[in-house]
């Protein structure tokens, strides 16, 4: 899979194109992306996703964006894994929303060949969101590409959104967002140095430095699986700002107890899966409340990783 960050130099011919912002690859997004997969490589052409970021809600002010679902890199790595052949993530910015559907398809089709356009029954871009299924068509003709429609996948009675999965994850409804993703929503950091209290505790944790513009779940703990290199270990993973402590609450700490682990992490790069939330973040009378406490968890956690794959 190429990924690229713009047009220039692209030659493509007779690709198949989606656009979209894609955040997260939900199962929504996964079946069209396969639907595109499917149709390009039958015919031995080119898988194109075009893709965007910052998201559109952040550049155009409409309202509070809780974070991201997937970092660039990550919506890239999960795009290729679904076969796509060439991921462009375009900035999105004013002068990019100002400009019609006419014209942003124009400023397409000269680099990426474009011979069959997929999209959401839904889907609209260009300013104003003028830019429909059917306007889209009518553009195809000058331009030379058809449009392919896609139907929704739904979760109960509404179609899957990233918009909904976020809500979720911020409720701490992890079983149901990974459903809906289709995978264990996950956050990857950087093993940075803290203030050595979980080793105190006789619970020494890997304390994470994540992405700030990712999507953060309920304060809580949670049974989760870490990725160390290839290498996956259950885990008790507390997200929150240390109540008992007293700690700023400005930020929130992201710190897995890795089960059954002795090994130095730092600086190394884990990925956490949550699989489940055990409990909200609570303040603890006393450290050996507290002591008690994650030794439940972690009894807890055990009990729910060892029944999952």
């Amino acid at each position: 899979m190429n990924h690229v960050t713009s047009l220039d130099g692209l030659a493509l011919h007779d690709s198949w194109v989606t656009i979209g912002t894609f955040d997260g690859v939900h199962k929504g997004h996964q079946a069209l992306i396969r639907a595109l997969v499917e149709g390009a490589h039958q015919n031995h052409q080119p898988a194109v996703v075009v893709t965007f970021h910052p998201h559109p809600t952040v550049v155009l002010g409409k309202g509070p964006f809780p974070g991201y679902l997937t970092s660039p890199e990550e919506r890239a790595r999960y795009l290729g894994e679904l076969g796509v052949d060439w991921v462009i993530t375009l900035t999105f910015d004013r002068a990019m929303a100002s400009l019609s559907a006419q014209d942003f398809m124009s400023r397409l089709a000269p680099h990426l060949g474009i011979r069959y356009l997929v999209i959401g029954y839904d889907f609209a871009l260009g300013r104003g969101r003028e830019g429909n299924p059917e306007r889209l068509q009518a553009i195809g003709q000058s331009l030379g590409y058809e449009v392919i429609l896609t139907q929704p996948i739904q979760a109960g009675e509404q179609p899957i959104s990233s918009s909904q999965i976020r809500h979720l994850i911020q409720l701490g409804d992890l079983e149901t967002a990974n459903q809906w993703l289709g995978r264990r929503y996950a956050i990857e950091g950087s093993v940075v140095r803290g203030d050595g209290r979980g080793r105190v505790l006789g619970f020494p944790t890997a304390n994470l430095s994540y992405w700030p513009e990712k999507l953060l779940p309920a304060n809580g703990v949670y049974a989760t699986w870490a990725w160390v290199g290839k290498e996956r270990l259950a885990a008790v993973t507390n997200l929150g700002v240390r109540p008992t402590f007293a700690s700023p609450l400005h930020y929130r700490f992201l710190e897995a107890h890795i089960l059954d682990f002795n090994g130095d992490l730092y600086q190394q790069t884990i990925t956490l899966e949550f699989v489940a939330r055990l409990r909200p973040e609570q303040r603890f009378s006393s450290i050996e409340e507290l002591k008690a406490q994650i030794q439940k968890d972690i009894r807890t956690a055990r009990e729910i990783l060892n029944h999952v794959p």
